[in-house]
């Protein structure tokens, strides 16, 4: 496989839901890097998908909803989604997110 670089100011965001926008970075044969931008009060709405969801809180704060559990992340902090497990976001202020997934989401691509 060739190396991949990107440049986030490069890439044309993709509108998530009110508020909320993402950015595929690059990806690899097993694992796909995305920007999430929010603005304060955006949100993700309640989801689940197969692929296990790293990340973290590059900017501002979110409030992540992990199944029926809310946890509020701040700037420099960390998460993992499970693959299947439902979860949805709410922004606290304007943020950004770094998130990882594998296997890669095509959609995404």
């Amino acid at each position: 496989m060739e190396p991949k670089t990107a440049r986030s100011a490069d890439i044309t965001a993709i509108a998530i839901a009110p508020g909320s926008w993402r950015k595929t970075i690059t990806w690899g044969e097993r694992t796909l890097v995305s920007e999430v931008t929010f603005e304060r009060g955006g949100i993700v709405p309640k989801h689940s998908h197969p692929h296990e969801q790293t990340g973290y809180v590059v900017s501002g704060a979110i409030e992540f909803t992990l199944g029926d559990k809310p946890v509020v992340l701040r700037a420099g902090e960390g998460y993992l989604i499970p693959g299947g497990l439902a979860h949805s976001c709410l922004a606290l202020e304007d943020s950004v997110a770094i998130d990882i997934f594998s296997p890669v989401r095509d959609e995404y691509k």
